[in-house]
């Protein structure tokens, strides 16, 4: 029998996978700071190596390459409290009992050695030992015993942080569970009366019933899961917290900061004062003018004066080259008025799941590693939480961001709200070196409530960035600071409040909600078009969670391809299913080439499916002030048959997008009357469109200028189309497969270029 969930409360989507869990781990490996103590002023000569958990076996032990500078010195305890104990029993009582073990307390300048030793080559062979024990005056031994026991707390420290998003995945499959046993207990829409599920279709209810067997089938290994490994690494001593913002005494609840006093080697005290200084140099950011900021005259955008912002912050840029590698500086800042009521807008930064949806096409995946502190309730004034976020462009061709920040939320007075990210030192210095290839400075929005709903924001966005080969077609986009900067995030904030008050409007005028008769059926469509659009989003960028090959189109450009199984997620086909995505450049204005791609009079021009004629409008939502901004339902005649396609079109300052998919004619009439759209598979496909740059000038002046070459003016096409290539899971991707698209591609790409007349571009 399965596993009972339907007693658990609902719990939001976290894309935990496989390579975030080994991301995140990272974090967490500068525990060792906490038992360096245990790892490097103590250390076992005698006795049984094996109890320690990782000197017994090397099966059982890992290479982890970690970056502990400052691991030695920060220990937990004093070593007086370690004292040496010698064995002075005489030869009776030795065979009698157990040899006991003898403990030697290292010095500071030992543990500094053997630490940097430890991140050349965690594993140091017998010459090495030899060698740095010579160099300290240590047997080898006791250099040996040194790095196995510092192995075996980096080890266990990670398995720890693994199984609390093993308890997230848990979460998630059992909503996913209810979410199965809702759907085969509704027998028909409330809203208009059409049957969903009945019970006279066996077939279909067998499905759902096979589909919950291995729901449960799964949760019952992830409980298993747990159980192992919580019994293998108990809660250590230090799990209660009685810090003051604590949750209580409950071990799923309490606070987090006794165990981040051992990662980041900081007191409360310390986080409180870095968030708060950097609170203040984000307020002086956002509102201060010149010399700080100065305004371009080609551009009109405001640009950072670095050498006066090292004078004003007494940034120390000696101690910061000679710590890291070569790293750009991006700073930015944008204002702009949004219509959306303050507190929910707060809300939406500090709900991780919230704030991936507000932004769904610059974060692939993000996730809240653990809340420092709560803050007061109900609106989370003072909250301190330690976040992880991948930031992506929308092609394959630019890669992602990692980034490790703590997130800091304050009301400044009744009208004005402050939320600050900020990486902080001590945690990046205990992460890999190859992970930290960006981290914020202060950065974040100063917001101020309007009257009529309306808010007021002022976003800084300020990144240092180690440098890295980008693509030529985004390399002006990327360097210039446009890609992830000020700009892009306001304008996708406003593009996305915007939507939500078209959404929840119920006065909308006739012009703006044509084919659709009620606001239910309005709500339906648009909420279907805002997960089509989350989809692509998620499908087509250099995320983790996709794999993908190069190969070449038939008329010479390169074509990223990928391939996933899905297995049971509703919203999609079950099957195999392919994304193929082409990124160009058009001597097109970006105006142009998306109101060619958007206009349904004109979707015959390049889409190789739409072969007999136009295609014609049934529904036309507005979701935006700008007249690209809608949801369309569109129907075209093909040689076979009659096809209807969902299109959503959004365009901003910085990009515009068209997404579109094929949908089923009986399950849109359902969601056009009002029927809930949750459970309609859809497979998007579309076009993300960019300026190449232009407009670029550097985003940061400093007294030494670098070399710019600006191109000239087009867009920056990104093009993909996903099908689905097989019913069955277990299918495996076939050369014919591959070849289909690579054909889409190539054909689209030749009928847009035709239309536009710009083959030579």
């Amino acid at each position: 029998m399965g596993v009972d969930m339907s007693s658990n409360p609902p719990t939001k989507d976290f894309f935990a996978s496989p390579a975030l869990s080994l991301s995140l781990a990272g974090i967490f490996r500068g525990a060792g700071a906490t038992a360096a103590a245990a790892a490097g002023s103590v250390e076992v000569e005698e006795g049984d190596e094996g109890s320690g958990g990782g000197g017994g076996s090397s099966k059982r032990e890992e290479t982890v390459e970690i970056s502990s500078e400052n691991s030695g010195p920060a220990r937990s305890r004093s070593e007086d409290d370690l004292l040496e104990h010698d064995d002075d029993e005489d030869d009776g009582d030795k065979s009698k009992k157990k040899k006991r073990k003898k403990y030697h307390r290292h010095t500071a300048e030992q543990i500094r050695e053997m630490e940097a030793l430890f991140k050349e080559s965690p594993h140091p062979d017998e010459k090495q030992r030899q060698q740095l024990g010579k160099q300290l005056g240590l047997d080898p031994r006791q250099v040996k015993f040194w790095f196995q026991n510092r192995r075996t707390q980096i080890k266990a420290i990670q398995e720890r942080h693994e199984n609390s998003l093993f308890k997230q995945e848990l979460e998630k499959l059992r909503e996913e569970n209810k979410t199965l046993r809702e759907t085969i207990k509704k027998a028909c829409c409330s809203n208009c009366g059409i049957g969903m599920a009945t019970t006279t279709r066996v077939g279909s209810v067998t499905t759902e019933e096979q589909q919950l067997r291995i729901e449960n089938a799964k949760l019952k290994a992830e409980v298993d899961k747990l159980r192992t490994a919580i019994g293998k690494y108990p809660p250590g001593p230090g799990a209660a917290s009685t810090s003051s913002c604590s949750a209580g005494n409950d071990p799923e609840n309490r606070s987090s900061l006794e165990f981040y006093t051992g990662i980041f080697g900081l007191e409360k005290s310390r986080i409180m004062d870095v968030v708060n200084q950097a609170m203040e140099e984000l307020k002086k950011m956002a509102m201060a003018g010149e010399p700080l900021w100065v305004r371009s005259v080609e551009t009109g955008r405001e640009i950072l004066n670095y050498d006066e912002y090292v004078k004003e912050f007494c940034v120390d840029q000696n101690s910061s080259n000679n710590a890291r590698p070569k790293r750009s500086i991006e700073a930015s800042r944008e204002t702009r008025v949004v219509f959306f009521d303050l507190p929910r807008l707060v809300q939406g930064f500090m709900d991780v799941n919230q704030w991936k949806e507000m932004f769904p096409c610059i974060i692939s995946k993000a996730a809240t590693v653990d809340v420092i502190c709560h803050g007061d309730a109900p609106n989370k004034n003072g909250a301190i939480q330690l976040m992880f976020a991948e930031l992506q462009m929308l092609t394959p061709l630019v890669p992602t961001r990692e980034v490790y920040f703590v997130r800091y939320s304050k009301q400044l007075s009744a009208e004005q709200w402050a939320i600050v990210d900020v990486s902080i030192d001590k945690v990046e210095e205990n992460i890999d070196a190859s992970l930290v290839k960006c981290r914020k400075r202060p950065s974040g929005c100063i917001i101020e409530d309007k009257s009529n709903g309306h808010c007021k924001v002022t976003w800084v966005e300020h990144l240092e960035c180690q440098k890295s080969t980008v693509h030529n077609l985004y390399r002006t986009v990327v360097t210039s600071g446009l890609a992830f900067g000020a700009r892009h995030w306001m304008a996708t904030l406003q593009l996305q409040c915007e939507r939500l008050v078209f959404f929840m409007a119920t006065n909308v005028p006739t012009k703006d909600s044509t084919g659709v008769a009620t606001l239910a059926g309005r709500k339906s469509i648009l909420k279907l078009a805002q997960r089509m659009t989350q989809s692509f989003c998620h499908a087509i960028g250099a995320s983790s969670y996709h794999t993908w090959n190069k190969v070449s189109s038939k008329t010479g450009e390169d074509i990223r391809v990928s391939s996933r199984k899905n297995l049971n997620d509703p919203g999609e086909p079950q099957g195999v299913i392919v994304c193929a995505v082409c990124s160009v450049w058009l001597p097109v204005s970006p105006n142009l080439l998306f109101d060619f791609l958007r206009d349904e009079a004109r979707r015959n021009e390049w889409d190789i499916m739409s072969t007999e004629g136009p295609a014609q409008s049934i529904a036309n939502l507005a979701k935006g002030q700008g007249r690209g901004n809608a949801v369309t339902i569109q129907t075209m005649k093909s040689k076979e048959n009659s096809m209807w396609v969902l299109q959503d079109s959004c365009t901003n300052a910085f990009e515009s997008m068209v997404v579109f998919a094929p949908v089923d004619i009986t399950g849109m009439q359902s969601v056009i009357t009002g029927c809930d759209s949750s459970n309609i598979a859809i497979l998007p496909s579309g076009f993300s469109i960019l300026p190449d740059g232009l407009e670029s000038r550097p985003l940061v002046i400093t007294s030494r200028q670098e070399k710019s070459n600006d191109t000239e003016g087009g867009s920056l096409l990104t093009m993909a189309f996903q099908i689905l290539t097989n019913g069955s899971p277990n299918a495996k991707l076939t050369r014919e497969s591959v070849e289909s698209v690579n054909t889409l591609i190539s054909c689209t790409l030749r009928n847009i270029k035709t239309s536009l007349q710009c083959e030579d571009g």
